[in-house]
C-alpha cells in the first residue's frame, strides 16, 4: 500500500460584508480571521486579544466548594495530602502545579505518579493503601479518576478522604468520592468544557488562593501552557488565554527545571511559541513516563536547585532520543507486520511481546499519518494484549471497541485515540471484530487526508511584516491552527536531504521575483524525483540559527506543478 496523497482545501474567498467588518486589520489577516469563523470586529478583537466572554471564578465548577473546604482543613490540621497524577506531560504538570501551591499554602504534602508499566493508568487500591499507610488521609486526584468507582469505594472502605480533579469524560457512573470536579459533568454550569488536566488543577488552585493571593496561583501559569498545548485540547476561550499568559512566563522563565529543559532542547526562550511546546518541549517531558517513571519530569518541573535542574533536563533529553529510536524501531516493525496479512488494509493492526508499552502510541499515531488508516499497535504480555489506537476522522475508534467491550478488560478514549487492554487469547477475535466494524464503515469511503488552506498567495506577496499580525494569531494548537499559505508554479532552486537519516528535505524557491528558503520535514523521500516546478502548502515563520534570524518556508506538502 502507498503512503496517503493528499488533498488541499482552501478556504473560500472572504465576503465584501466580511471585508468592510474586518478593514482595520491587515488583508491576509482579514481571510484568516474569517476562516476561523470571526467575521465581526467585536468577535475578531476578543480572539486576538484572547480574553475569555465569560465570568471564570473557579467556584462555578461543581464540586470545587468542598474540595477548598477540605483542603483548607487539612492544612490547618497539618494532615498529609498527596497528589495524585498521571504520566503524560498534562498529569505531570498538573501534579507540579497543585504540588507548589499547596506547599506555599504551608501543606504538608507530596506528588504521586504511577508507573505506567507497573499500575498501568490512574487510580489504583495499591497506591491508595500505600499512601493510606504513610498517613495520608487526602488525596487529590489530578488527570485521572473520573472512571474509577471501584477505587472511590476503596478509598471510602479506608476512611481515605478522595477529591478527583478530571478533565476527561465521565461513565455513567460517577465515582462516590468527596468532590468531583470536571466541567463535563452533567449538569455542571461552568462555561469552558474543555480544560486540560492541569488547567482544572489550576482553577482548584485559584480557588484555595482566591482570598490570599492569587499571584501564588498564577505563578504556575507556566506549567498550565505546558500541559495544556502537549495535552492537545482546543486552545480556544479560556484555553486560549490561559496558555497566552504561560507562554509570557516561559519566554522569561523563572522556574529553574523548565529554563534547563530549554537550554538542552536548544530552543531560545524569549520565542518560545506553543508549537514549540507541542514538538519540543512536551515530547522531554512525556518521554521519561514513556520509558521509566514520570517522577524525573516532576522533579524537574519542581526543583529550585540549578545543579539538579541541569541533570534531570540532560536525562529527560537522553530519554527523549531514545524514545525516538524506539518508536522508529516498532514503526517499521508494525509496518510490515500490518502489510504483510493484508497489503490493502482498512485497518492496521500489530503486536509483539518486544515493543515498549510506552511508545506503542506513537508508532500507532505514525501509521495513520503515513497511510490514513486506523492503527493499532500492542504490547503482547503474559497474559495480557497492551494496545494503543489511533484513527481517522471517518472511523470512531472508541465507538468500534465499544462494540467489542464483552472482549475487553479495559478500554477508553475518544474519536482520534483509545486504548484497550485484552487477554492474550481474545485478540483474534477482537481483531476479526475490529476488521468487519472497518469494512463495514470504509469500505466506500474516500480514504484520502486533506490538508487545508487559509490563502493562496504569491511569494511576492510574503512581507516581514505579515509576521507581525500572524503572531497575533498565537497561540495556536487544536481549534486554531497554524496559518497556512498556498504558492503554485515554484521553481526549485536547490534541494537537498538534511537530517540524521536524510529524511527531512532543505531547499530553495523562487517565483521569479523572490526567492526563499524552506523545510519540508519528513519529505526527504521527494530528493530524487522532485520536478523544477512545484506546489506548496506551507507555513511562513521565521527560523533562527547561531544567532541570526531568517525568514523560512515550513512546507506541509510538495505537488509537482500542473498536476
Amino acid at each position: 500500500m502507498l503512503p496517503n496523497i493528499k488533498r488541499w482545501q482552501i478556504a473560500p474567498v472572504i465576503s465584501t460584508d466580511a471585508q468592510l467588518e474586518l478593514d482595520t486589520f491587515h488583508p491576509v489577516l482579514q481571510q484568516i480571521l474569517t476562516n476561523r469563523g470571526y467575521t465581526d470586529r467585536l468577535s475578531a478583537l476578543a480572539f486576538l486579544e484572547a480574553k475569555p466572554v465569560f465570568d471564570t471564578d473557579p467556584f462555578q465548577i461543581g464540586g470545587v466548594p468542598q474540595a477548598v473546604e477540605r483542603i483548607q482543613s487539612a492544612i490547618r490540621h497539618h494532615e498529609p495530602v498527596a497528589v495524585y497524577g498521571d504520566y503524560d506531560a498534562d498529569g505531570v504538570t498538573a501534579t507540579a502545579l497543585l504540588n507548589q501551591v499547596l506547599r506555599n499554602l504551608g501543606a504538608d504534602v507530596r506528588g504521586y505518579i504511577p508507573n505506567r508499566f507497573d499500575e498501568g493508568y490512574g487510580l489504583n487500591s495499591e497506591a491508595l493503601e500505600t499512601l493510606y499507610q504513610s498517613g495520608v488521609r487526602l488525596v487529590i486526584s489530578v488527570d485521572c479518576g473520573i472512571r474509577s468507582p471501584e477505587e472511590a469505594r476503596y478509598a471510602r472502605s479506608r476512611t481515605l478522604d478522595l477529591i478527583i480533579s478530571d478533565h476527561h469524560h465521565p461513565d455513567p457512573e460517577i465515582p462516590n468520592a468527596l468532590a468531583v470536579i470536571n466541567p463535563k459533568m452533567p449538569g455542571d454550569e461552568y462555561p469552558e468544557k474543555n480544560l486540560a488536566g492541569v488547567g482544572l488543577a489550576y482553577k482548584l488552585a485559584s480557588a484555595l488562593v482566591m482570598q490570599i493571593n492569587p499571584k501564588i496561583a498564577d505563578s504556575c501559569l507556566d506549567l498550565v501552557a505546558l500541559g495544556t498545548v502537549a495535552d492537545m485540547v482546543p486552545v480556544l476561550g479560556e484555553n486560549r488565554s490561559l496558555v497566552r499568559r504561560g507562554l509570557e512566563i516561559i519566554r522569561q522563565p523563572v522556574r529553574q527545571g523548565l529554563a534547563a529543559l530549554i537550554g538542552v532542547s536548544g530552543l531560545q526562550s524569549a520565542n518560545i511559541t506553543a508549537s514549540d511546546i507541542g514538538y519540543v518541549l512536551g515530547p522531554r517531558l512525556n518521554a521519561a513516563g514513556r520509558l521509566d517513571t514520570a517522577l524525573s519530569s516532576l522533579n524537574l518541573l519542581l526543583t529550585q536547585d540549578p545543579f539538579e535542574a541541569g541533570q534531570l533536563a540532560q536525562l529527560l533529553e537522553l530519554q527523549n532520543r531514545e524514545r525516538q529510536q524506539i518508536t522508529q524501531q516498532i514503526q517499521l516493525d508494525a509496518e510490515q507486520q500490518a502489510l504483510t496479512s493484508d497489503p490493502e488494509p482498512l485497518l492496521m493492526f500489530a503486536s509483539s511481546p518486544h515493543y515498549n508499552a510506552g511508545v506503542v502510541g506513537l508508532a500507532a499515531s505514525r501509521l495513520t499519518e503515513k497511510y490514513y488508516r486506523p492503527s493499532i499497535v500492542a504490547f503482547t504480555g503474559e497474559e495480557y494484549t497492551r494496545g494503543s489506537c489511533r484513527s481517522i476522522p471517518e472511523f470512531h475508534i472508541t465507538q468500534a471497541l465499544d462494540q467489542c467491550a464483552d472482549l475487553l478488560d479495559h478500554h477508553g478514549g475518544h474519536a482520534a485515540a483509545a486504548g484497550f487492554t485484552i487477554r492474550n487469547e481474545l485478540v483474534p477475535e477482537l481483531l476479526s471484530r475490529l476488521k468487519s466494524i472497518a469494512e463495514q464503515t470504509l469500505v466506500r469511503a474516500e480514504l484520502q487526508p486533506t490538508l487545508k488552506a487559509d490563502i493562496e498567495i504569491s511569494l511576492s506577496e510574503l512581507k516581514p511584516e505579515l509576521l507581525k499580525y500572524l503572531d497575533w494569531l498565537q497561540p495556536t494548537g487544536i481549534g486554531n491552527p497554524q496559518a497556512y499559505f498556498v504558492s503554485r508554479n515554484l521553481t526549485v532552486r536547490s534541494s537537498r536531504p538534511v537530517g540524521r537519516d536524510n529524511s527531512h528535505l532543505k531547499l530553495a524557491v523562487t517565483d521569479g521575483l523572490i526567492t526563499y528558503d524552506a523545510i519540508a520535514f519528513r519529505q526527504g523521500h521527494w530528493i530524487d524525483h522532485l520536478p523544477n516546478r512545484i506546489d506548496i502548502l506551507y507555513a511562513f515563520e521565521t527560523n533562527q540559527y547561531n544567532g541570526r534570524t531568517f525568514l523560512q518556508l515550513n512546507i506541509r506538502d510538495i505537488k509537482p506543478s500542473n498536476s
